[in-house]
Formats: C-alpha cells, structure tokens, sequence
C-alpha cells in the first residue's frame, strides 16, 4: 500500500518560484492559472517585520472532496495515493472548485477541463521525483510515503506532530508543513487589505474578498499576518447558475400550488393540471438549457447520463429534475385525457419529485465542502431555503397564470409583478453565490 503526500518546509523555502516555474514548464499551465503557487505572509510591525513563504498546491486528501463532488469519475485516486485526473471525462462543471478547501484545481483555458497537481505521475511511472521536488533548491519540498514504516520524512511527521491546512474541513490531507507560523495555513488569519498594494490582480473577480484586515482594524487589534503576494482564483459559479436555482425553483413552485389547488378541491384542469405542466416543463428546459451553458465542456453534458456517479449531487440532481420532467407531463396529459383517478395516483410522486427538484441542491451545497457558508450549514436550513423561494418563485408564476386566464385584465400588471419576484430572486440567489465564493481559501 502506498500513500504519497508532501512534507512542504517553510522554514527552508527562499520564495524562489522555482516550483511554480517547473510545474508550469512540465505541465504546459497557461497563463493566469497554477497547479502550485508560492504565498508571501507578513508578520509584525516596522522595523520588526518578517516576510514567510508558503507552498501552496493540491493535498491529495484521503477524502477527498473533489472526488465525491465529480460528477462523472474525471477526478479519481490513483493506487499510490494521488488524487489524478482524467481529461476526457471532466464536462468542465466547476463543482471540484467549490469542494476544494486549498483553492487548487482551475479550468484550463486550454481544454475547459479542470486541472490541478498530479504529483507528476507520469515522471513518478519512469521513477524520477515530480517537478517541483527536483528544482527546489533547498530541498523544501519533499515526497513521504505515509505507508511505508521506513520512510524517515513520514516518521518526521509523526514525530514532530507537523499541521496540514484546514483540518477542520476534515478532509484528511496529505501535505504536511514544517516550519512555518499558523497565519500561513489560516487564510482569514492572513488577510488581503483592501489597499491596492497586494501583488494578485483581482480585477477579473465579480467581488474581491472579504477585506479582513479592516474587520479587525475596526474591532481595535491589530491584524496577525498580512497577505503580500498570492494568487487569483476565478469565481466558479456565476450568474447562470443563480439563474438554474430560480428556474428549477419555479418549476417545482409551480407544480406544488398547482397540487395544493388540487387538494383543495379545484377542478379547473387547465388551472391546476395543464397550464401548470406546462409551466413547470418550460421551466425546467430553461434550468437544462442554463446548466449546460454553464459546463465549460458543454457538449458533454451527456455524460452526465453515461458516465455519471451518482455520489455526486450534480448527477443525481440531474436524474432527479428527469424525473421530475417525467412525471409533470404525466400531470399535463392526466389534465388533457386522463380521469380523476389519475390525478390520485399521480398526485405523491409528482409531489415528492417537485420537493426534491427544489431541495436537492442543498445536498449539492453541503458537498461544496470548500465554502463554509454551505458546508458548515445544516441540510434542513439550505433546503428550508431553497423549498422557501420555490414556493415563492412558483407562486408568483402560477398566480399570474391563474389571474391572467380568469381576467384578461389581469395580463396588464400580474406578469410584472411575477417578473419583479423572479428578479428580486435571481439577485439573492446571485448573492448568495457571490458571498461565499469570495471567502478566501488559500
């Protein structure tokens, strides 16, 4: 059994870039992007200051997020250990980004495929070190084995007790570092100040992070640690996909007052049945139709179906708004030809589904283990949430519907208002997204 890692010694690391430079030269990373990085921390005061270097990379956990969230295989581990990845699987879905803690897989403007460090499995295959290991001057990064009982950098480890980075995410990673002071693996302890003279543009960012430094200025401390140079990391998930959350929402919205009416004694079919189904199904193509847009490999969305591991929740919840699909045509059609007791046995399933379709993403969120404002929140809050906007989304929706077909001058103001609700919804779903992904994570 093997299980390689990192043992990344600070102590020794001179903030040369030679690692960064290698990885990118091995690897051919474009621009813009890195497998592995070097972050400066300051810490203290004029004149008394000291700068530190941190290596910065994937820590090829034993449980890793990045593998669970994958949605169709293209992030795997690898018989020594290493978390690899496949290029021809990956559809580009960003999900790995979201469930990383340490920032370290990107999309390759290349491919569209997402793309982070491999340990050079192709050089370990020919029995030479990784990149990296090899330029390294000082000897600052070193490979351990934590199976093999010789291996002297493992029994260091043990020894010496060495910290890994965010261990409260409980993701078991296997990169350990030496030397180094606790703002260097706290990334809130080591804030970026909102002062313009931190070297990593964030200028192609919808949001900047969170300016800590001026949180604790205000709170009357001094700050432990400053960021001096780092790198940029995109925001995965953007403006459709706050859009896929209103969209399902409304769909699933729609069919449960739709239900309710019909609990309730309505016998308007094209009220409560067709007009619905047909909603609901509009709804649900434009969340398809927004979800492949946002695949940076779109075209393979297919694999979803194919390929697709349903420990992920973004194939799971493909399989579920299918479902859904299904079964509100089935209620459109009951509408049109069928009888009454259609409507009974179709009424649970339909229902169960239209709850999952909007709920199920916060088993998605959960998954996104990298932002603790979903990962650290309860199942039941997210989906009180998302089950909260679709009965609001869906409401407006059916509502206008159902005014707009019983007064025709209902059409003058009731779709305004309708659209006014969607919107209000789009920008605090986009917010909700943005708050979370501009949390620091490296």
């Amino acid at each position: 059994m093997t299980r390689l890692g990192f043992l990344l010694d600070s102590g020794a690391c001179i903030g040369c870039h030679a690692c960064t430079v290698a990885c990118k030269s091995e690897h051919d990373v474009p621009l813009g992007v890195n497998r592995t990085w070097v972050n400066y921390l300051e810490t203290g005061t004029f004149p008394q200051t000291e700068r530190h270097f941190t290596v910065m990379r994937c820590n090829h956990c034993d449980d890793a997020p990045c593998i669970a969230i994958c949605p169709t295989g293209a992030l795997f581990r690898a018989s020594n250990g290493v978390v690899d990845f496949d290029d021809s699987r990956c559809i580009g879905c960003k999900g790995c980004m979201n469930a990383c803690p340490y920032d370290a897989l990107y999309i390759s403007p290349a491919t569209g495929t997402a793309h982070k460090c491999n340990f050079c499995q192709h050089r370990l295959a020919v029995g030479l070190e990784p990149s990296c290991v090899s330029v390294c001057p000082t000897r600052a990064i070193t490979v351990v084995d934590h199976d093999d009982p010789r291996d002297v950098v493992a029994e260091r480890i043990r020894n010496e007790d060495l910290p890994v980075r965010s261990p409260g995410r409980r993701t078991l990673p296997k990169v350990y570092y030496a030397g180094t002071v606790p703002e260097a693996l706290d990334p809130l302890a080591r804030p970026i100040a909102d002062d313009g003279l931190i070297w990593a543009d964030w200028a192609h960012r919808t949001s900047r992070p969170p300016d800590r430094a001026a949180q604790v200025r205000s709170s009357g401390t001094a700050p432990a640690a400053r960021t001096a140079y780092t790198v940029s990391h995109a925001e995965p998930w953007g403006a459709k996909v706050a859009g896929y959350f209103v969209t399902k929402g409304v769909a699933a919205g729609v069919m449960l007052w739709a239900i309710g009416a019909t609990l309730a004694g309505w016998d308007d079919r094209a009220a409560v049945a067709v007009g619905p189904a047909a909603i609901a199904l509009a709804a649900l193509a434009v969340t398809g139709v927004l979800l492949i847009a946002d695949l940076k490999r779109p075209e393979r969305f297919w694999f979803l179906f194919t390929k697709g591991r349903l420990r992920s929740w973004i194939t799971a919840g493909s399989w579920v708004i299918l479902a859904d699909g299904l079964f509100v045509l089935l209620w459109g059609i009951a509408g049109l030809w069928g009888s009454a007791t259609w409507f009974v046995v179709l009424i649970g399933p339909t229902a169960l589904l239209s709850v999952a379709t909007a709920a199920y993403t916060a088993l998605l969120l959960r998954q996104c283990r990298g932002r603790v404002m979903w990962a650290d929140r309860s199942v039941l809050a997210l989906a009180g949430r998302l089950i909260g906007e679709a009965v609001l989304g869906g409401g407006s929706v059916w509502g206008a519907y159902v005014a707009v077909k019983a007064d025709a001058w209902a059409i003058m103001w009731t779709p305004v208002l309708a659209a006014g609700v969607l919107a209000w919804l789009w920008r605090h779903d986009r917010r909700f997204l943005r708050e979370a992904q501009a949390v620091p994570l490296s």
